[in-house]
Formats: C-alpha cells, structure tokens, sequence
C-alpha cells in the first residue's frame, strides 16, 4: 500500500521554508509533476514554492536544466548525477534556494533491466545536499509515482530542518 502525503506535512514544509525566508523549486520525470501538484497544495504556497519543470527527454534537460549531456545519454538520463544536475538547473532557474530534482523509472523498461527505482537530489543555495537512489515497494506505475513523491518530500523535510542555514 502506497503510503499518502498528508496536507500536514506539506504544510511542514511550508512552514520551514517561510520561517527561513528561503523558496523552492523542482525538477522532476519520472514522478510527471505529482511534486509539483503536492507542493503547490499547500497553504499559501507562493510564499515558498517558485514553481518546477516536468522534462522526460534528454533534449529538455538539456535545454531548461543544463544537464551534460553526454553523460546523461550514456545512462539514458537516470543517474545520481542527472539527478543533481536538475536539481541545480531548476533552482538556478527559478532563482531559488532550494532545487529538487527527480529522474528514474516507474515501470519496467529495457534500459533499467527492468528494475524500478529512482535517483533524487536535493540543493540549496548551489550545492548538493543529498542524494539518493530510490527503490520503491509498489510495483504499479502510479503508486510508485506517488511513492516517490513521499520520500521526496520527507527527505525534503529533514534537509530543511537539519540546515544550519536559517535566514
């Protein structure tokens, strides 16, 4: 069973970032702009949330994120470095101080041997803070999505509260 985001978190979230007076960003594929839905939701958040991309292809990534791109063909643009890459790219974007990026697979393919599982990265004011592969429970295209979603944005949380940057 695929575990929920509560509105409650979200809000933690918020208020984190509102209290710091710092903003957000995200860049995201595989989870096709569920981060940016769930984010967006909560209270008030254009206080926080400067917005995000949603870019499956290496061209988009590219182009909008500045993701090298032959590294990234190499690893068809799933990779802890991609991953950071658009973390990167989006929070220079959106001239933010925290940048997510999110790029895996949520259903079996050829180039992921089949395998499900997802590179995030987490910035703030340019530099990686925290990267992670992630492999999810679910085995559906959806929930998986979704589970991404959730361990994004919990690992969101603890980056945030564990910054020792509070401006």
């Amino acid at each position: 069973m695929v575990e929920l985001i509560s509105k409650q978190s979200i809000d933690e979230l918020k208020d984190a970032l509102v209290q710091r007076k710092q903003t957000l960003a995200v860049a995201e594929s595989v989870t096709s702009g569920i981060l940016q839905a769930v984010i967006s939701a909560a209270t008030e958040a254009a206080k926080f949330f400067q917005g995000g991309i949603t870019a499956y292809n290496i061209g988009q990534k590219v182009l909008h994120l500045g993701i090298e791109p032959i590294q990234a063909e190499q690893c068809n643009c799933v990779s802890a470095q991609t991953a950071s890459q658009m973390a990167l790219g989006v929070a220079e974007l959106f001239r933010c101080d925290w940048g997510v990026g999110i790029t895996g697979y949520a259903s079996p393919v050829p180039e992921s041997g089949n395998q499900l599982f997802a590179y995030c990265a987490i910035t703030f004011k340019g530099k990686v803070v925290h990267e992670e592969k992630i492999v999810p429970v679910a085995k559906d295209f959806f929930p998986v999505q979704l589970e991404y979603a959730v361990k994004v944005v919990e690992r969101l949380k603890r980056c945030i509260n564990t910054s020792s940057t509070k401006e």
